[in-house]
């Protein structure tokens, strides 16, 4: 099991610790809930951990098969949702690089629900996918 510890540091930021590894990251209270947005906010960090964790399964899949996704992007969108105040759509939009085949991308899109992340999500949150 993996452990992380959150301080809060004052003026809506906090400082997460990772236990394995000492990595710090920092979130803030984005500005439309009244904070400054001077870094990811709780739930930006967990809309883009979708598209994180989906790149990074396809592209250990593609090193698996000794072809590679490199230079390929995802841009994560978020939509929230109020009363309760909620993520209520992810959208994942994958730019693959010019040296991916339209097969391999084909096969790639479908590892997202190989993805913890998306495995976990509430199954109100509407996930959106487009690819080129």
């Amino acid at each position: 099991m993996t452990s992380f510890l959150c301080t809060y540091k004052g003026d809506g930021q906090t400082t997460l610790k990772h236990s394995n590894n000492a990595a710090e990251v920092l979130t803030d209270l984005p500005i439309d809930n009244g904070g400054k947005g001077r870094s990811f906010s709780p739930t930006d960090f967990f809309a883009s951990s979708l598209g994180a964790c989906a790149i990074t399964i396809m592209g250990k899949q593609a090193e698996s098969k000794g072809k590679s996704i490199v230079g390929t992007t995802v841009e994560i969108t978020k939509k929230m949702g109020v009363e309760p105040r909620r993520i209520v759509e992810i959208g994942v939009k994958f730019t693959f690089t010019d040296t991916v085949s339209i097969e391999d991308r084909k096969e790639y899109l479908t590892y997202l629900k190989n993805c913890p992340v998306y495995n976990s999500l509430n199954s109100d949150i509407k996930v959106t996918v487009t690819a080129n």
